[in-house]
């Protein structure tokens, strides 16, 4: 686990092409933690990052999120699914590859229709 001091975590955080500052992407976070349930279009996740469950993945919460009528579906990674509190993650996908390719090129490359995505890493007080 990446802790930069005590209890703070790094989150990664798998979501829509739009950009976000650091305050913007806490204030989502927290909002997502606040979830009574994981939604269709959230999942939490402490380390899991096998690159064609993210791919999988990918599409459900996009789907997801379109029928329920989201914006963004959202993949945190350093969030417990049954308690949402932060945990911090081992996973770090701007050092992942599938094959010799990024994570996120490869996802995005073979996701069809095309979705835009976009990896974020933010340390919040657990």
């Amino acid at each position: 686990m990446r802790v930069e001091s005590n209890s703070i975590y790094d989150i990664e955080l798998l979501l829509g092409g739009h950009l976000m500052n650091n305050v913007q992407l806490k204030r989502l976070i927290s909002g997502l933690q606040h979830l009574s349930v994981e939604k269709e279009w959230v999942e939490f996740k402490e380390n899991r990052a096998i690159p064609e469950d993210i791919g999988e993945y990918i599409s459900a919460l996009s789907n997801s999120a379109r029928l329920r009528g989201e914006p963004y579906g959202y993949m945190v990674w350093g969030i417990n699914d049954q308690t949402h509190e932060a945990v911090g993650t081992t996973f770090m996908p701007e050092k992942a590859k599938q094959g010799n390719e990024e994570l996120e090129h490869w996802l995005v490359r073979l996701s069809e229709p095309r979705v835009n995505i976009r990896f974020y890493t933010c340390d919040i007080a657990g």
